[in-house]
C-alpha cells in the first residue's frame, strides 16, 4: 500500500505540496508513492494513470494533484486531466480557468491543444473539465478518451487522471479501460472495507489495471497516506 497525504474537509482547497515545505512529511510521502510507481515500471511502462476512490471525500483528487507535482518536479513532462465532468475541483487547486477543457474537447468544439493550460509548476499542464454538461457518462465514451489520451502521450511524458468515485457513476470503468494502469485511494476509518473491495472489482471487471491503494489517513495517523498493492 502507498502512504499519501493529509485529509481535506469537503469543500475546502486541495493541499500541493508546492506550497509547503519541500521536505515536509507530506511532501515525502508523494515522493515516496513516485518511487514505488517507478519500481513498477519494470513490468511495463506507466505513462497513462488514472487517480480514483470507491466514493466522495476520499482523498483522490489531492492524490492526483500532488503525485502530478512530483512527477513532475522528477523531470518528466506532466498532463493532468480532470475527467470528473461532475465534481472538477482541478481548475480550483491550480487557480486556471474552465470556461473551455475536456468537455469542449468530447463537444468537438475544441482541440486539445487549444486547452492545455500551464501551470506554475515546470513541467506541468493541466486540462480542466470543462464547461458543465447534461450527460457525463454518454460523453465520456471509452473510444473518445482513448483517443484523447493518445493524443495527449505524444505531447507528454504522463498523462494522470483524476476521475469521478468508482461506486458513484460508470464514467470510471469507462476511463480505466483507456488507462495503463489505477490507483484506488481510500480512506483509513471511514471507507468501508466491502466498499473498497466493490470498487476493486468493479476496475478489475472492466479490465483495469490496479497498481495499488493509496491509504489517506493524516487525521488517524500523522504517517499520513500509505500504497500499497492490492
Amino acid at each position: 500500500m502507498l502512504k499519501s497525504s493529509r485529509w481535506r474537509s469537503p469543500g475546502k482547497p486541495l493541499n500541493l505540496i508546492i506550497r509547503m515545505k519541500r521536505r515536509s512529511l507530506f511532501a515525502e510521502q508523494y515522493r515516496s508513492i513516485r518511487t514505488s510507481l517507478e519500481a513498477l515500471e519494470k513490468n511495463g511502462p506507466l505513462r497513462s494513470i488514472m487517480v480514483t476512490s470507491s466514493r466522495s471525500g476520499e482523498g483522490k483528487s489531492t492524490t492526483a494533484a500532488n503525485l502530478a507535482v512530483v512527477m513532475a518536479q522528477k523531470g518528466k513532462k506532466v498532463l493532468l486531466i480532470d475527467t470528473d465532468l461532475r465534481r472538477p475541483v482541478l481548475h480550483m487547486t491550480f487557480q486556471k480557468t474552465n470556461k473551455a477543457g475536456l468537455s469542449s474537447i468530447l463537444r468537438n468544439t475544441r482541440e486539445l491543444f487549444n486547452v492545455i493550460q500551464k501551470t506554475e509548476i515546470v513541467n506541468l499542464s493541466v486540462l480542466t473539465s470543462g464547461p458543465e454538461v447534461a450527460n457525463p457518462s454518454d460523453l465520456l465514451n471509452a473510444p473518445d478518451m482513448s483517443a484523447i489520451i493518445e493524443q495527449a502521450l505524444s505531447l507528454y511524458d504522463l498523462v494522470l487522471l483524476d476521475s469521478p468515485p468508482v461506486l458513484e457513476v460508470t464514467d470510471t470503468r469507462m476511463i480505466a479501460d483507456c488507462c495503463d494502469g489505477v490507483l484506488l485511494v481510500v480512506r483509513s476509518r471511514s471507507t468501508e472495507s466491502d466498499l473498497a473491495l466493490m470498487a476493486a472489482e468493479n476496475l478489475s471487471e472492466s479490465g483495469a489495471r490496479i497498481l495499488g491503494v493509496v491509504l489517506n489517513d493524516a487525521r488517524a495517523s500523522k504517517k499520513g497516506y500509505y500504497m500499497g498493492s492490492y
